[in-house]
């Protein structure tokens, strides 16, 4: 299989990517993490939640938090609760997700535009039934794989530049909606690093609550990512609602 051409030494070496895998299963299994959450219940139009009292009289390994976004046929803002269970089956079920073993070939450097405004660029996700929803993606990312370029769109998540992005491993070997990864600024304002070893499956992939964003048509790739994330496994039986 072809691999994009890594320049430079790997910045992320193999010890801190394990590190990071311990991590990613602290967090997964964690109280209010994704493996937790077992209702998304959106209120009437006009509502507002109320993450505290709905908490009262729930088991002690429930959380409630509060929530909001956009409705996509009005555009008004949308108020919603979550119910995270500390001891929901999928956390009791779960044993880990399996990876593609690190691989220094795919921490790859890319250019990094900014885009002077405030661009929003139409993202399908997970539940909208083809529907979009606009997020903010503040630069382009460009980058050569196998003799392709590519022009990636990664939207700014609180700060952080996320990447949603599609490979043929995808339904495969991979979740099926594609991956995520979040883009590492460097020292240069108009460099980023993409360690694709720390691409890592949606929070839609461990439950059926939450609502992905999807790759866009020029965030999929044409070669197999075989980095990252692969897929959660769990024991008894046990399948994840996707």
């Amino acid at each position: 299989m072809s691999h994009p051409t890594a320049i430079g030494p790997a910045s992320v070496p193999n010890g801190l990517w394990h590190a990071w895998r311990a991590e990613r299963h602290r967090s997964l299994t964690s109280p209010t993490g994704n493996l937790a959450l077992v209702e998304t219940r959106w209120l009437p139009e006009g509502e507002h939640s109320d993450g505290q009292k709905e908490g009262e009289g729930q088991p002690d390994t429930v959380t409630v938090t509060a929530l909001q976004r956009t409705d996509i046929v009005t555009g008004e803002p949308e108020n919603g609760l979550r119910f995270w269970d500390a001891d929901s089956p999928a956390i009791r079920h779960f044993d880990r997700v399996d990876v593609f073993p690190y691989d220094p070939a795919w921490v790859v450097h890319a250019t990094y535009t900014p885009v002077p405004g405030a661009r929003r660029i139409a993202f399908e996700h997970l539940r909208d039934n083809g529907g979009t929803r606009d997020l903010v993606v503040p630069g382009d990312i460009t980058l050569t794989v196998d003799g392709h370029e590519y022009t990636l769109s990664a939207f700014d998540d609180d700060g952080t530049l996320l990447l949603v992005f599609g490979d043929p491993t995808n339904g495969a070997t991979t979740y099926g909606a594609g991956r995520f990864l979040f883009v590492q600024r460097t020292q240069d304002d108009d460099r980023v690093l993409l360690d694709f070893n720390r691409a890592f499956v949606p929070p839609c992939g461990f439950s059926d609550q939450y609502n992905c964003p999807m790759p866009p048509r020029q965030n999929r790739f044409h070669l197999p990512v075989e980095a990252g994330e692969k897929l959660p496994v769990f024991r008894g039986g046990f399948l994840a609602q996707h």
